[in-house]
């Protein structure tokens, strides 16, 4: 169950608040003082078809409640909903839907619009699916217009078909196109929700930060984004081109007993079919290549162009600003893992004894870079720091100052929460302070604490959406980071602006011999979906 917010009226009636959109009038609720629309509809696509606008409407339609999320093939679980309470939808493929909160229905408010691309790769996940990514308070907090959106996933947002037939020719970039449509929706139908089309601001986590980072090479996308923010996703993995994504498109229409024949049935297939042949094709072909089915964007060199940081950013593009930054732990977060809890009263044994399990000859090194980086913390917290995602983001940020971009600014949440005794932030950690809902939640609220760091946060966010520079008044001054210098905002109690400070501790992990806990997370389960032949 999520947590709960205090009792709010909500006023709905048969007028008021309506918006006309370019498609029709829609219906909202007012929560106190702010305007909520859900389920308003971005465009409509027949499976493996590009997205295309909606059909206009007579009347008025309800954007009540949350429209459907994509299906998936399995759905993950997270390995501790405590600290990360996630919830699940109805699910339907017609899913091509956002939702808006506001505090002006008035074209001439024209307020920074912050747009939310949900994480769980390319493969899970919805703009509901966690609790921090409910908007109110966010734009109650900023100002602003807050926008979340669904979109297709997994094969069916990004398995390749181009090589069987011209009217497939994008189907390894159809969950970016939906983005991008939802983009066009925004672009030509917020200003009726009191948004300024001209400051539009991406943000999103993990997958949803990966989707950001390709769209900054996207040609379609141009012209719809002013900046963006890049949570925890920046995977350094190499692009799918186009010769391996039809490897993996060969293995699942094989399993779906499909060909250039009969192709054009995995259109109209009944969808548990489709997922139950998708999730067989994943089973060989992990089995038979030793590798697993990456879903993402193909970089076919037309839709897509491939990872700036790997085929060099686009002149189109280098005029956006990011944020780009990641939490303490990641997937390292010892929050996570039942045997580290309450490690404040772990003897000093105990915490040399992990250090020289995981750092062999080189703990007493690791630990003094760590001390030095993050003075201060317990001795064990040296094992559970991310270098893996760290070090991504910064290497985007300073690609992107060796091109010319525009400035790109890094940080870190580095705040010890509460759960379990004391753990470092874990995956998603950042999102409730981002989104001012962190005194919601038990697992991250520290009385007197939380409340000023989602007071920075948010601050700093919703500055970077209005002018594209997230210096706010309540931190201190924030320098972009350059090409060849990683100056980073330590997000903490308190907050500090620090230059290349935990290099040194990065460089010796990356020596060991022990792989880092944050290269290989920790262990997720699977459910509601077709259970696939194990052989």
């Amino acid at each position: 169950m999520f947590p709960r917010k205090l009792t709010k009226a909500v006023i709905s009636d048969p007028d008021y608040p309506v918006v006309e959109t370019k498609q029709g009038k829609v219906r909202g609720l007012v929560v106190e003082d702010s305007f909520i629309f859900r389920g308003v509809r971005y465009a409509r696509a027949r499976r493996f078809h590009m997205p295309e606008e909606p059909e206009r409407w007579e009347g008025i339609r309800d954007a009540t409640i949350f429209g459907p999320t994509c299906p998936e093939i399995s759905t993950l679980i997270p390995p501790d909903s405590y600290v990360d309470p996630h919830a699940v939808w109805p699910q339907s493929e017609d899913c091509l839907q956002l939702n808006i909160w506001t505090q002006h229905i008035d074209p001439a408010a024209k307020r920074p619009v912050m747009v939310w691309i949900h994480g769980g790769g390319f493969e899970h996940g919805s703009s509901i699916e966690i609790f921090s990514y409910d908007g109110e308070e966010l734009s109650r907090y900023g100002d602003v217009v807050v926008v979340s959106l669904n979109h297709r996933l997994h094969a069916l947002g990004y398995l390749d078909l181009s090589d069987y037939g011209e009217e497939y020719k994008y189907t390894g970039n159809l969950g970016n196109a939906d983005i991008v449509a939802a983009l066009r929706w925004i672009r030509e139908n917020i200003a009726a929700f009191g948004g300024d089309p001209d400051r539009v601001m991406l943000f999103g986590q993990s997958g949803g930060g990966m989707k950001i980072e390709s769209l900054l090479q996207t040609p379609a996308a141009d012209g719809l984004y002013h900046c963006g923010s890049i949570e925890s996703g920046g995977s350094g993995e190499a692009d799918l081109r186009h010769e391996d994504a039809a490897v993996m498109t060969h293995y699942v229409l094989e399993a779906l007993g499909l060909d250039r024949e009969n192709i054009h049935e995995i259109e109209t297939m009944p969808y548990h079919r489709f997922a139950y042949g998708v999730a067989n094709a994943r089973v060989k072909f992990a089995q038979e290549t030793g590798d697993r089915m990456r879903w993402m964007p193909v970089a076919d060199g037309d839709y897509y162009l491939g990872r700036g940081i790997n085929v060099g950013h686009r002149e189109e593009t280098k005029n956006i600003p990011l944020l780009v930054g990641t939490v303490l732990g990641e997937m390292s977060g010892n929050g996570l893992f039942p045997p580290t809890r309450h490690k404040e009263t772990w003897s000093e044994e105990q915490a040399d004894k992990l250090l020289k399990q995981h750092f062999g000859d080189k703990a007493e090194a690791v630990y003094a870079a760590y001390e030095k980086a993050y003075p201060g913390r317990l001795k064990v917290d040296a094992v559970f720091v991310d270098i893996f995602h760290r070090e991504n983001h910064i290497n985007i940020a300073k690609s992107r100052a060796a091109a010319g971009c525009a400035p790109a600014y890094n940080w870190v949440l580095a705040l010890e929460m509460p759960a379990y005794g004391g753990s470092t932030p874990w995956h998603n950690a950042e999102e409730p302070f981002v989104f001012h809902n962190a005194q919601y939640l038990e697992s991250v609220y520290i009385p007197g604490v939380t409340d000023t760091l989602q007071d920075q946060m948010c601050s700093a966010w919703v500055s970077f959406a209005a002018t594209g520079d997230p210096n706010a008044a309540n931190l201190p001054e924030w320098k972009p980071c350059e090409a060849e210098k990683a100056q980073t905002m330590v997000f903490d109690a308190p907050c500090r602006m620090v230059e290349e400070h935990d290099r040194e501790y990065i460089e010796l992990v990356k020596q060991c011999d022990v792989e880092n806990f944050s290269r290989r997370g920790p262990k997720v389960t699977y459910g509601g979906g077709p259970r696939a032949k194990e052989g």
